[in-house]
């Protein structure tokens, strides 16, 4: 499984880059913190019901939750099901307000 850090991610979005984020986490941790893009909790993922991230099956998706144990999961579905650039953020959200806090 692949991982990117919370500085590497934070670089790609201050440079602008075109960033597909899933977050995995349920409804309410999301409504707490969250960094933006597309909301699957991983419930629905180990379901495969994955039509909402069809348009990104060729690009690169940026996984995150909590603390990058159930993202690591979704990675791993998500390749299984043939999602092939997808990279698990390391440490998730808990590392993010470590690093950043809840501005960042």
């Amino acid at each position: 499984m692949e991982q990117i850090t919370v500085t590497d991610l934070k670089q790609k979005l201050e440079n602008g880059e075109n960033v597909n984020l899933l977050d995995v986490r349920e409804d309410n941790e999301r409504a707490e913190f969250n960094i933006g893009g597309r909301h699957i909790p991983l419930g629905k993922i180990q379901l495969f019901e994955l039509d909402d991230l069809q348009d990104w099956k060729d690009q690169q998706i940026i996984v995150y939750c909590r603390s990058g144990k159930r993202s690591g999961l979704a990675t791993m579905m998500l390749g299984q099901a043939g999602f092939d650039k997808v990279l698990n953020l390391e440490g998730g959200m808990l590392k993010w307000v470590e690093t950043y806090g809840l501005e960042g």
